[in-house]
């Protein structure tokens, strides 16, 4: 048993402090190795594991691609410039858009796609709007807390959401129907504790002229429009694939096949001539194609100037050939998350061998005798404080391994699942290493130079998120309850 902890906890430690830049996956693969070796894991647990980690990972890779691809052609950027417009100078209405665009991005793009994108177009704003620090780091930690405390709706918002529902066998349509008002009611909660924690440096009025129009930050506009397509067919796949019985991963892998196709315009028979068309300039709510570099970014010169006075291009161009590194995109993507989660959940399979996953579950079973109410909110404050400790990858699979040991069913057992997607999800925002994603995010922001220091981090984190872990798990009892088996 000492073994089986020993080589999880080293592995845990790999993993987040990441010697010489050393991969998680291999990290992971390398403690799944030393288990299989010590014998705390069989060669015959390899596809149990598998068949657990492999349509959330590819999943979760999937969602990403589109996303980059999207954050690419400009997509996020386009949404982020007509909510400060939307704001009309606000500084109030702007940090509440914000917030709910977050959401809404975290939603369809899980919660790693909502951060990591919505933080570099937030600081672009913040910069071109010059505002203070104070409200830059208001601003910039509501973007970053949003992604995750929202990432509840669907199965595809977070990576353990999927990881959860297929072990205990949640499709897409009950699992929506259970958390979409749930996740409402944390998107509320969330707004509410973040205004009022920084209300003091909310934005007053700005100069919405000091934006960009948001047709400027459309790089490519046919992967626009096809990527605006794309999602109503990946939000009505992922519903009509639930009804008869395809995994979420195929539905995910074919959209992002199909969207890296047209922005990489293959294959080019679909796409017209080579060359561009020169056409008149849009207005201001229509799509601009600026003149773009190999990146698929504009060009230097190629917009028109920020700020008042910035005039519309004479023309625009639409052009057959591709303005997106589209290989380059595909192998960014987080690849190393398929190895992580594979040899991990080995790591963590160890346990549940050794025997540690039954004592949470005698745990757990004793909490279910308390009714509906202690069952989820202690379910999910103990997963969440685990996620916080040691991460909400392991955690989720130890949680899932802990209820089918409490030997519960029906009702206290699907109140169980729902809490420790709770917990798994909102818990990470406590400390800086419950999850890979605030790790990244963390490094983003030191590299833009904002650096936010575990310490600052914990005492911002665990007040935010408290509460709200409270409320969501409040309205997860009452919903479910509601709902029934």
């Amino acid at each position: 048993m000492l073994l089986a902890v020993g080589i999880f906890l080293a592995t845990l430690v790999l993993v987040i402090w990441q010697p010489r830049g050393l991969g998680i996956g291999w990290s992971a693969l390398g403690g799944a190795a030393v288990a299989l070796g010590a014998g705390v894991v069989h060669v015959s647990d390899i596809p149990v594991v598998w068949d657990i980690v492999w349509n959330a990972t590819l999943t979760f890779v999937a969602v990403i691609i589109i996303c980059s691809i999207l954050d690419e052609a400009g997509f996020f950027e386009w949404a982020a410039l007509h909510v400060a417009r939307w704001a009309r100078g606000s500084g109030s209405a702007l940090f509440n858009l914000i917030v709910v665009l977050g959401a809404a991005v975290a939603a369809l793009f899980a919660n790693d796609g909502a951060a990591l994108v919505m933080t570099p177009i937030v600081f672009q704003m913040i910069l071109a709007l010059r505002f203070t620090p104070a409200v830059a780091f208001g601003l910039v930690v509501a973007t970053g807390f949003i992604a995750d405390t929202t990432s509840l709706p669907f199965v595809v918002s977070n990576l353990v959401n999927i990881v959860i529902a297929d072990f205990f066998g949640i499709g897409f349509a009950r699992y929506a129907l259970v958390m979409v008002p749930v996740a409402l009611v944390s998107l509320v909660a969330s707004l509410v504790v973040l205004r009022l924690f920084f209300r003091t440096s909310i934005p007053g009025r700005y100069d919405v002229t000091a934006l960009r129009r948001p047709a400027e930050a459309v790089a490519d506009p046919t992967t626009f429009r096809a990527g605006a397509v794309i999602l109503v067919v990946l939000l009505v796949g992922y519903f009509a694939a639930d009804a008869i019985g395809v995994p979420v991963a195929l539905v995910a892998s074919l959209c992002a096949v199909v969207l890296a196709l047209v922005a990489a315009r293959r294959p080019r028979v679909l796409f017209g001539r080579r060359g561009g068309e020169v056409r008149p300039a849009a207005a201001d709510g229509e799509l601009v194609a600026a003149t773009v570099n190999g990146a698929g970014r504009p060009a230097p010169g190629s917009a028109p100037a920020r700020g008042a006075g910035a005039t519309p291009a004479a023309g625009t161009v639409a052009t057959a050939e591709p303005t997106i590194a589209v290989w380059s995109v595909v192998r960014s993507a987080p690849w190393q998350v398929v190895l992580f989660s594979l040899g991990m959940y080995l790591v963590v399979y160890g346990l549940r061998n050794e025997g540690l996953t039954d004592h949470l579950g005698v745990l757990l079973g004793g909490i279910a005798e308390h009714g509906g109410l202690a069952t989820a909110t202690g379910t999910g404050f103990l997963v969440a404080v685990m996620s916080s400790v040691m991460n909400n990858m392991p955690t989720t699979l130890i949680a899932a391994l802990g209820i089918e040991a409490a030997g519960t069913s029906g009702l206290t057992e699907q109140m169980m699942a729902y809490a420790a997607v709770i917990g798994a999800d909102l818990g990470p925002k406590i400390t800086p290493i419950g999850s890979l994603a605030t790790l990244l995010w963390l490094s983003v922001l030191d590299r833009k130079g904002m650096h936010i220091g575990w310490g600052t981090y914990f005492k911002v984190g665990i007040v935010l998120t408290v509460p709200v872990l409270a409320v969501t798990l409040l309205a997860l009892a009452g919903w479910l309850t509601v709902l029934g088996a």
